[in-house]
């Protein structure tokens, strides 16, 4: 996704307003979006906490700065500063970061973001997008620079199959229909899970929806109509369970009184073997690649 991100900035760089902020990072990726923004292009140096600050400072006085660095050198490290200049101001910066959840493979727990937008959506005034394909991501960037709150735009790996086919884009999508139970995921794990579901047989195949923003707005009807034919949903995320989306949807069908008969959560549950290894490693321990979330969810349903 980071290439379809930079050339979707290359393609704003004529606004007069617009400045990108790096912690370092993007060599032999960013150098288009800096030859194409010039001064506007600041490398701020592995200081993602003065970066942050600088950032609200760039909004405060009318300008739309993004700030980009790995995802947990970005909400971690500076979180304090999120909170204080930019979200208690209602700052629109842009924060992204960049390789969500086990994104960073080997390079292990300090490079992992597992809890990255549960922990900002405590802040005040914060909204959260999560692509899951490559498509998603050169609409959200036109979106955000017309979003007037703070935003984190977590990026991963588009592992879209060849066979998918898009629906135009929206914060709820279906991307598989069949008539088997529901599940939701959120971000790029969508891509693999769509595509080996696409080969089971009708009556067992699920309906399987995507969730990019955060908050989320209220479901689709058609979502609602889903889980009560089912009775049942599964919730799959590269976060871990505490402020991630299955906690929310959970709170919001239970307030609704559409809860199913059951519901299940898959999470990244941190290390499970206490060995880093890749990004589809981390999944496999967790029980979130495709193999085990279709298992679970047509034999237990």
């Amino acid at each position: 996704m980071r290439n379809v991100f930079r050339d979707s900035l290359v393609a704003q760089a004529a606004r007069p307003e617009f400045v990108f902020l790096t912690g370092d990072l993007g060599f032999m990726a960013l150098e288009p979006l800096r030859a194409a923004l010039g001064a506007r292009f600041i490398n701020a140096g592995v200081a993602e906490q003065n970066m942050v600050s600088v950032a609200a400072g760039l909004a405060k006085v009318g300008l739309r700065p993004w700030a980009y660095s790995i995802a947990p050198f970005l909400y971690a490290r500076p979180f304090e500063q999120i909170r204080n200049d930019v979200c208690f101001h209602d700052l629109p910066v842009v924060l992204v970061g960049n390789g969500g959840g086990y994104g960073y493979g080997v390079m292990g727990g300090t490079h992992h973001a597992l809890g990255d937008y549960g922990a900002l959506l405590t802040l005040p005034n914060l909204r959260v997008f999560i692509p899951a394909f490559d498509e998603d991501v050169v609409v959200m960037v036109g979106r955000l620079f017309e979003e007037p709150h703070p935003v984190y735009l977590r990026l991963g790996v588009s592992e879209k199959p060849a066979s998918l086919g898009l629906p135009p884009y929206a914060p709820w999508r279906r991307l598989v229909r069949g008539n088997g139970p529901c599940l939701l995921v959120a971000g790029p794990l969508v891509g693999a899970i769509a595509g080996a579901a696409v080969a089971l047989d009708e009556e067992t195949r699920p309906n399987i929806w995507v969730l990019s923003e955060l908050p989320f707005p209220p479901p689709p009807p058609e979502f609602h109509a889903d889980v009560r034919r089912a009775d049942s949903l599964m919730v799959v995320e590269e976060h871990v369970a505490a402020g991630g989306v299955g906690a929310m949807l959970a709170l919001h069908l239970l307030g609704q009184g559409q809860a199913p008969r059951r519901f299940r959560h898959r999470a990244a549950l941190g290390y499970v073997s206490g060995r880093y290894g890749s990004q589809q490693f981390h999944r496999h321990e967790c029980g979130l690649d495709p193999e085990s979330v279709l298992a679970d969810l047509i034999t237990t349903s």
